[in-house]
């Protein structure tokens, strides 16, 4: 095809790749003269319509896409040759070498310039999964990933290329499953046909071992479908826990948005033996749900305890003296009836809220929030925070001195209220401003706080401030 003009506009310069029914090749726009990359797809004898679903759906993709890391979408054509019909996709050319060509090359990368590499990245994937609907890259590898102007100990310009097996949220949930992407740098929910953001993360701590390593993550030994790379590097701990971290089999306990990684990366968590062996209490009633999108606490309701049986003995000799004094002063029953009925309606509400409301404390990929329910009636006791402003989990234990917010489960307030000693262990978790706390007063055993800071820890990656 050397010297053919496709659309009486782009000139074929080389070959860059092939493929059954596809090629890419380098051309060069006779109208801007720039240099371009073109994708093309053969309605040949081994089209298949998901092909041209896949195809369309990349250069819709890029079409949206406005980042100076990713290729810039240019032209969507068809192409009528004289031995094949089809399609093309034309997108800015990015030049460099892959970082597959570099390792080929014999180049190797410290781990500072990888931890640079992977920040860079990371970047990149926030921009893409907070896109809406959330696209998801779902091919991430050494040979997709783009170096340009690297020199001495820097990485360089970074590019994520090939949207070809791009998914968006909108578009996942069709009844034909695909599995795409590189036997590797897949996680298992991909074998399915499922894709998160998640998935990326993974595809890149693979690409991230294969860099150290020097070796196809297919090469190194597995143990429970985990990469064992441990061994043949010469790396930080705190780095090393981290791609375990990135390239955990399950979605449960791998880092589940880049924004997280990128956090995780930079405030390296502190993991002990004593962190992991914290459990739930057999008798404990609060709900803990977690998974690789979010993290959410249900604190019952406080029930039948001392504080309303307290209340309800105070209230109601209180209601009845409250009536006769008024009956006395002005001889009405009706005012003293009111009198008693709204003491009653106080207690019955008050009843309502011990007995019957709950709280849930929910972390996702974006914020932190508080949200109280009452017979199914909501609503929020403090305002919810980025999640990306969580900076600090704070345990106090026994014979700790801090101050607190009295009443509720979680205060989110930045005055400070009365100190009481007597209800150690606290658990504060700090998100920029807000303050959202965890004590007895929440009906919380020790043992339960112990094991919801330790959750909290481990699944947001920060390590526990102990006080």
């Amino acid at each position: 095809m050397t010297g053919q003009i496709l659309a009486g506009r782009y000139e074929v310069m080389r070959l860059l790749g092939k493929q059954p029914g596809r090629q890419t090749i380098l051309a060069r726009d006779l109208q801007t003269k720039d240099l371009a990359v073109i994708k093309l797809l053969f309605l040949g004898n081994d089209f298949e319509w998901q092909d041209l679903k896949l195809f369309e759906r990349e250069a819709e993709t890029l079409k949206a896409l406005s980042h100076p890391a990713i290729p810039r979408y240019l032209d969507y054509i068809e192409i009528d040759l004289p031995d094949n019909k089809g399609f093309a996709l034309v997108q800015s050319y990015v030049e460099g070498k892959s970082l597959e060509e570099h390792l080929k090359l014999g180049r190797t990368f410290s781990e500072d310039e990888v931890k640079r590499l992977a920040k860079n990245l990371l970047k990149i994937l926030i921009y893409l999964h907070e896109q809406k609907p959330t696209i998801i890259h779902r091919d991430i590898k050494p040979s997709n990933i783009i170096l340009n102007n690297r020199s001495g100990h820097s990485v360089g310009q970074v590019y994520l290329v090939d949207f070809g097996s791009v998914q968006n949220q909108a578009a996942k949930f069709g009844g034909t499953i695909t599995v795409v992407g590189t036997y590797g740098y897949m996680p298992p929910e991909q074998f399915g046909g499922r894709a998160t953001p998640a998935s990326d993360l993974y595809s890149l701590g693979a690409t991230l071992i294969y860099l150290v390593t020097g070796r196809h993550p297919t090469e190194l030994p597995q143990k429970d479908f985990r990469i064992q790379f441990q061994e043949v590097v010469n790396l930080s701990s705190a780095l090393v826990d981290w791609l375990e971290w990135m390239t955990e089999p399950s979605l449960d306990k791998r880092l589940n948005s880049a924004i997280y990684a990128l956090s995780a990366l930079e405030n390296p968590r502190i993991k002990s033996k004593a962190t992991l062996a914290v459990k739930k209490p057999e008798d404990s009633d609060v709900i803990l749900t977690k998974n690789s999108d979010y993290i959410e606490i249900t604190l019952p309701s406080k029930g039948l305890n001392f504080v309303l049986i307290s209340l309800v003995s105070c209230i109601i000799p209180l209601s009845f003296w409250a009536g006769n004094v008024l009956y006395s002063y002005d001889g009405s029953i009706l005012i003293s009836l009111i009198a008693i009925g709204s003491v009653w309606v106080f207690l019955a509400m008050a009843s309502l809220f011990f007995l019957f409301r709950k709280v849930h404390l929910r972390i996702d990929a974006w914020k932190i929030a508080i949200t109280n329910d009452l017979l199914g009636f909501t609503w929020k006791s403090t305002r919810p925070s980025k999640r990306e402003d969580i900076s600090e989990i704070v345990l106090f234990s026994k014979g700790s001195s801090v101050h607190f917010e009295y009443f509720g489960y979680f205060e989110g307030r930045e005055d400070e209220g009365r100190e009481e000693v007597g209800l150690r262990p606290l658990l504060i978790i700090q998100a920029g401003k807000q303050k959202y706390r965890l004590s007895k007063i929440n009906s919380l055993t020790e043992e339960e706080i112990y094991w919801l800071t330790h959750e909290l820890s481990d699944w947001l990656g920060l390590p526990i401030t102990y006080k």
